[in-house]
């Protein structure tokens, strides 16, 4: 797939102008659609498309527009979460800071899909200059009729509000993202019942990420049968990959789903930095399982990953070379999740907390020969047994850094600390 499609703005300069975007043919599917077609069309043609949320989940789009209750009186509301917090991932900045009308198309897109009145964008709070790109974005927007009342002359009415966040890896979570909304702790909330039937405010609503909206103005724009020949057939269209660590070139990269992970990092990101060898790949962002280099010949896709024992996620590939010390990768990973716990359930609070202390006793001296042991048991007390998944998210890459590279926490243990580190400043090994 040569052709950018969220990525356009490498191709096309200045697109974040409206202008330009217009001259582009921007606006004009929008213009279409809502003096055209039907909203339960448009659902239609999302739902064979087979696009899927590409913020993590990978749940059908379409199915979800479909779960808001028809008899339920309250107004709809669409919320966009671009709360780009996962470690590894920065996609939807891209599409926000230099194709922020493509965005805001896909938004009156779907809003008229699901008949919501009202869209809310949470941006990360510490995305100033996007959140700025997007006030400026939506007002020219306004001002050329794409938003407010009766657009288009097609009856339509749609208000779009650009809400800065507060700063928390937790309100990126669906759930949690409502309640940070609606002015409150991102406490995330039990499910059922879900956002669709019981959302901010009280009212049905939808939550979708910035990358997985940006695909509905291309799917109505050229049909679901062009979007469904890219990729593989349970996971079509074109996809964002954040390659981020040890290559020659990192960056975002726009190709076909289901492209090559080796083909990612040896083709597209020029190979390992400097020569060396490849030691680790995490596929999805920080909070997926790692890969280690003999299983890095899979395809980029939900299933494929998914069969390899790690997860798509966010698609944040970080990528760790032959000098990583993965105690100390696990180190970092879990001094973040420590951090960004909410708090609200106890196996998270307490078990992301006791995983950092672990780890540093790994890294720095003072582990015992059963604290390798209790990091898997840590980390399988924690999964699955809190509101939100943050705690898993700490949990999978424990263990999965444990039970791969175990031989290298083996070896800070009999040192009794990082071999690496004792290296540089000269230390004595433990019983030397």
């Amino acid at each position: 797939m040569s052709e950018k499609i969220l990525l356009r703005h490498e191709d096309v300069d200045n697109l974040r102008q409206l202008s330009v975007y217009e001259q582009d043919g921007g606006y004009a599917t929008a213009r279409r659609v809502l003096t055209e077609m039907k909203a339960e069309q448009v659902i239609e043609e999302v739902k064979a498309s087979g696009l899927r949320g590409r913020g993590g989940a990978g749940f059908p789009t379409g199915m979800k527009w479909g779960f808001l209750p028809k008899d339920n009186p309250k107004p709809r509301y669409l919320l966009i979460n671009a709360d780009e917090s996962e470690p590894g991932t920065f996609k939807d900045r891209q599409i926000i800071e230099h194709n922020p009308h493509l965005l805001l198309e896909s938004i009156l897109l779907s809003a008229f899909a699901i008949q919501s009145h009202k869209a809310y964008i949470y941006i990360r709070g510490e995305f100033a200059h996007g959140a700025n790109v997007l006030i400026e974005a939506v007002q020219e927007a306004e001002r050329a009729g794409h938003f407010g009342e009766n657009i288009y002359g097609s009856g339509f009415d749609l208000d779009v509000v650009v809400h800065r966040g507060a700063g928390a890896y937790i309100c990126g979570e669906e759930t949690g993202l409502i309640e940070s909304l609606e002015g409150k702790r991102a406490y995330p909330r039990v499910k059922p019942p879900f956002p669709a039937v019981y959302g901010v405010f009280g009212a049905p609503t939808i939550v979708n990420n910035v990358e997985t909206l940006s695909c509905v103005r291309p799917i109505l724009e050229r049909g679901a049968a062009w979007f469904k020949e890219i990729g593989p057939e349970k996971s079509p269209g074109p996809k964002l990959y954040c390659v981020s660590g040890h290559v020659e070139k990192p960056g975002v990269f726009e190709l076909p789903m289901g492209t090559p992970l080796r083909e990612l990092i040896y083709d597209h990101c020029g190979g390992i930095r400097g020569g060396k060898q490849l030691k680790a790949v995490i596929p999805g962002g920080s909070s997926v399982p790692v890969l280690t280099a003999d299983e890095i010949d899979i395809n980029m896709d939900f299933e494929s990953v998914s069969a390899a024992g790690s997860l798509m996620g966010s698609c944040g590939v970080i990528v760790m070379d032959e000098d990583t010390c993965m105690v100390r990768a696990l180190r970092i990973i879990a001094r973040f999740y420590h951090h960004e716990s909410c708090g609200q359930c106890t196996p998270c609070r307490e078990g992301t907390g006791w995983l950092e202390r672990l780890m540093i006793g790994l890294e720095e001296g003072g582990a015992t020969d059963r604290d390798l042991d209790l990091l898997l048991q840590i980390s399988d007390n924690m999964m699955g047994n809190t509101v939100c998944v943050l705690a898993d998210a700490a949990a999978m890459p424990t263990k999965s850094f444990v039970t791969k590279f175990r031989s290298e926490f083996e070896e800070h243990l009999r040192l009794g600390g990082c071999p690496q580190r004792l290296a540089a400043t000269g230390a004595s090994a433990v019983g030397a």
